[in-house]
């Protein structure tokens, strides 16, 4: 048991120096990067020569290969946080040394920055790649800084970097056999990104003028500040014309919708409303049915009149006429005695007979009409 104990413990041991040794990159996953010390590397291990070949074997175990990569890093961006990232990936153990320049050497052998030192220090310090970062780099590298700071290699890309009178400030690095190439990004740089800015200088100059900058902070006379601004204006107004073009394409879009939903509906209802039409009032419809029903009703309930002049088949009796007072008055009159008429026609002053004829004629039709009504 004791055995096993000793050997898991071995196990252990052995299983925990290499986290050990990666605390270093781990810290730099947590915590921004450190500066490197002005005195340099003061690592109580020693330091022993590398080859190439025996660093990409993981050798020596006891500390990490020591790779160093130098450069301006202005307008930090991910072309240099890749070449930065090969850089710490040459070797299974790689402590990965970062060298800024400061302005005053920059603006004397490349030019003028966007970034200060101090942002650039900073930048760096914020790369997830790096473990250390040495503040005012030398241009060119000397012996004297190699091995100050311990370095094993020097990591940057293979193109001849010609400056400060040299075709390669790379050459006796290479010489020595401590540089290792890394691949540039294509498609991104400093210089690209400030073409892209001098390329499209009014538009940000009237984007900084919105979101509140002065036209002295951005250096712009006052001619050219009133030319933005009313080109700002300009620009809302177009924006404003094209949301409510916009908006009115999709209001009338919506209206030619429901127009059209309301065309289908009222297409729909006039077809079933013409076929309830022809089905209420055609020829075979309910509405002939109904109005030949009702006129047999009508023939059942009314009396068969015959025409004018023609004998009634009918056994109607005729209603008789009612007769004249003053004829059913004469005709009910008794006849006069003889010897009254005899004093009537002897008396002077009475008028004379009326004739025969007319007295009879008279007298016949007030009988007969008497005789009707009586019937």
């Amino acid at each position: 048991m004791a055995g096993k104990r000793r050997g898991r413990g071995r196990d252990v041991q052995q299983q925990q120096a290499p986290h050990n040794q990666r605390r270093g990159p781990h810290r730099a996953l947590r915590e921004p990067a450190a500066f490197a010390k002005s005195t340099g590397c003061e690592s109580e291990t020693p330091h022993d020569k590398l080859t190439f070949a025996q660093a990409r074997r993981g050798t020596p175990a006891h500390r990490p290969v020591r790779v160093y990569a130098d450069g301006i890093f202005d307008l930090f961006h991910s072309g240099h946080a890749r070449a930065l990232m090969q850089a710490k990936n040459l070797f299974p153990n790689t402590h990965l040394i970062v060298g800024v320049c400061s302005d005053e050497l920059t603006h004397k052998f490349k030019g003028y920055t966007v970034m200060t030192e101090d942002e650039r220090y900073e930048a760096l310090r914020h790369c997830r790649y790096v473990d250390e970062v040495v503040q005012d780099a030398p241009w060119t590298l000397t012996p004297e800084f190699l091995q100050k700071h311990k370095i094993d290699f020097v990591a940057h890309d293979d193109i001849p970097y010609t400056s400060a009178g040299s075709e390669d400030v790379y050459k006796h690095i290479k010489e020595a056999g401590m540089f290792v190439a890394t691949e540039r990004t294509e498609g991104i740089s400093t210089s690209d990104l400030i073409t892209r800015i001098v390329r499209d200088y009014d538009i940000y100059v009237r984007r900084n003028l919105q979101r509140g900058y002065t036209a002295r902070e951005l250096n712009v006379g006052f001619i050219n500040e009133n030319k933005y601004r009313l080109q700002n204006q300009v620009d809302k107004m177009k924006e404003t014309v094209r949301t409510v073009e916009e908006k009115s394409k999709h209001f009338v879009y919506r209206v030619e919708e429901k127009s059209q939903d309301l065309i289908h509906k009222w297409e729909e209802k006039s077809r079933e409303f013409i076929c309830s039409f022809l089905e209420l009032f055609g020829p075979d419809g309910a509405w002939h049915a109904i109005q030949e029903r009702s006129g047999r009703m009508l023939q059942a309930l009314s009396p068969y009149s015959s025409p004018r002049g023609s004998p009634s088949s009918s056994p109607t009796r005729r209603r008789s006429v009612s007769p004249d007072p003053l004829h059913y008055s004469a005709s009910a009159s008794p006849p006069s005695s003889p010897s009254s008429s005899a004093s009537s026609a002897s008396s002077p002053s009475s008028p004379k007979p009326s004739s025969p004829k007319k007295g009879s004629r008279s007298s016949l039709k007030a009988t007969s009409t008497y005789s009707g009504h009586v019937q």
